[in-house]
Formats: C-alpha cells, sequence, structure tokens
C-alpha cells in the first residue's frame, strides 16, 4: 500500500494508493470526517486502512496537494558515507561505524515544494537522492535479524547540503538543516511491499540530467545494520526517519562543481516507490 500525507480543503488527511498502484493515477482520499485514520504512524493505522480502502472516494493524483509523508517525526537521523564511491569521490575513508547527524524536522519539506536559500548564507547548495526509512514500531537494542520488523515503510528524501556550511562549522548538522532542506515523499510504500530494501535503484536528476544513479545494494551499512546500530544508542519511535545516505554523484564532487542554481529541479527517483520532485530558488531573506 501506498500512503500520502495531503492537504484536502483545508484539513490534513491521507490518499492511498493500493498494491500494484504506482500513485500517479486515480487513487483513494480518507475523508477527514470519516473516522479513519488521517496520519499513519503505526502498522495498525495501516491494516484499518487497508480494509477501508474499496470504499473510499477518488481522486486525481495530479491535483492533489502533497505534504511530508511523516508530518512530525520526533528524529530524522541522516547517515553519512554511507556508500564506499561516495566516500571516495570526497576524498574520505570507508568508514568502519555509521557517520551519524541529525536534519532537524523543521527542514522538512514535501512533494512540489520549493527548496529555497539564501544566497547570503549559502552560494554552495547540492543534492543527494537518499532511500529513507521510517518507523512503525519502537525500536530499542534491537537485533540485525529483527530490525525490519520495526518498519514502517520507505520514502525518497533529498538530503539538500549547503556545502560552504558543512566545510566551516567542522560538523554538518546546520548546512543540514535549513528550511526547506529535507524534501521527502511524496508516497511511503508500507514495508510489505518491499521486503528487501537493499534491492532498490536511487537516482537523481537535476533539471533532467541523471547525476546519481545505484543500487542500495551497495551501501556500507545495510538497512538492517542502522536500524540495529541506532537502535543500541537510542530509542527509535514511530515515525522517526533514518536518512541512509547517499551514492557517488553529488555535485560538489564533480569537477568543475556541479551545485544547484535557480531555478533547477531536483528529482529524486527510486524503482517502486516513486519521484520527489522539487524546484530550486534563491530567495534573499527579507
Amino acid at each position: 500500500m501506498r500512503l500520502a500525507a495531503i492537504r484536502l480543503n483545508g484539513a490534513d488527511t491521507l490518499a492511498v494508493a493500493g498494491r500494484g498502484e504506482d500513485g500517479t493515477g486515480r487513487v483513494r482520499i480518507v475523508p477527514p470526517d470519516s473516522g479513519l485514520p488521517t496520519a499513519v504512524t503505526s502498522p495498525d493505522d495501516v491494516a484499518w486502512l487497508a480494509v477501508a480502502w474499496p470504499d473510499l472516494p477518488e481522486a486525481d493524483a495530479a491535483e492533489l496537494r502533497f505534504l511530508p509523508p511523516v508530518r512530525a517525526p520526533q528524529k530524522i537521523v541522516a547517515i553519512g558515507l554511507n556508500y564506499a564511491e561516495h566516500a571516495a569521490e570526497g576524498g574520505l575513508d570507508v568508514p568502519k561505524e555509521p557517520v551519524v547527524f541529525a536534519k532537524f524536522p523543521s527542514s522538512l519539506a514535501a512533494h512540489g515544494d520549493v527548496v529555497e536559500w539564501d544566497p547570503a548564507v549559502t552560494s554552495q547548495v547540492d543534492y543527494e537522492a537518499e532511500l529513507a526509512v521510517v518507523i512503525g514500531t519502537k525500536a530499542r537494542r534491537v537485533s540485525e535479524r529483527d530490525a525490519l520488523d520495526h518498519v514502517l515503510g520507505y520514502t525518497c528524501l533529498n538530503d539538500v547540503s549547503a556545502r560552504d556550511l558543512q566545510r566551516d562549522d567542522g560538523q554538518w548538522v546546520r548546512a543540514k538543516s535549513l528550511d526547506t532542506f529535507c524534501p521527502m515523499g511524496p508516497w511511503l510504500v508500507t514495508a510489505d511491499e518491499i521486503p528487501d530494501p537493499q534491492a532498490l535503484t536511487v537516482r537523481c536528476r537535476v533539471s533532467g540530467e541523471v547525476r546519481q544513479e545505484a543500487g542500495t545494494a551497495d551501501m556500507i551499512f545495510p538497512v538492517r545494520a542502522l536500524i540495529a546500530r541506532l537502535s543500541r544508542a537510542f530509542t527509535l519511535r514511530p515515525g522517526d526517519v533514518i536518512a541512509t545516505g547517499t551514492p557517488p554523484g553529488v555535485g560538489a564532487a564533480s569537477t568543475p562543481p556541479r551545485l544547484l542554481r535557480d531555478g533547477d529541479v531536483m528529482e529524486v527517483e527510486i524503482d517502486g516507490i516513486g519521484t520527489l520532485r522539487n524546484v530550486c530558488r534563491e530567495r534573499t531573506a527579507p
């Protein structure tokens, strides 16, 4: 099942696409006053919607106003350098343990939203296409064997990054957490439809040109290992997001660098999940 958070007539609710549907045609809408879940944070919510889905009213997906598929995550845990070739293109060693940092939830943006930055704050903005994991049940000190049992679903994420801030700060949180720098969506695909998250292809296009393309099998630390390692450090709760790292091909590593410009269109596509699209804008703060 595919689930999307949407805004309908001023109310937040869900769009639902059934098994085998890609979410680009006719989809079902949860009426805000139906008594059904209008946000999904647990497998129980998914079960309710699966039963109700055939009787829900339809709408055209192209006319929907999408919201981030996870509305208020407590944590967005991001992983750096999780593809060996991405580490190499930056001149860095392959990490022996996951490189963990945070993106603030205030950086969330939706499919179709504008990703914007003030050129007085940063002049070196880059894209990073990633598979995002959304936690569905509490995970604390879980084993790799059981780790995927705690996943609600998967979605597309763009870890937009201010490379000059990343370099100057010596750590990554500010560079990765500017407003709008975490687009997600449009669809959350439930875990039952993706039995192996290491069998996907992630790609990024910038204004139609493919810049990144790799299989998630190339991750240094697969999803199972990430959940197990992270859950030893802190509790993962329903709605928490793990951004699993980006493959090679980022703009900063090109010669010369190919960083984002005003008007560029970024598309993060993951086979079996969908395409996240955002336009870039430079906007001077008032």
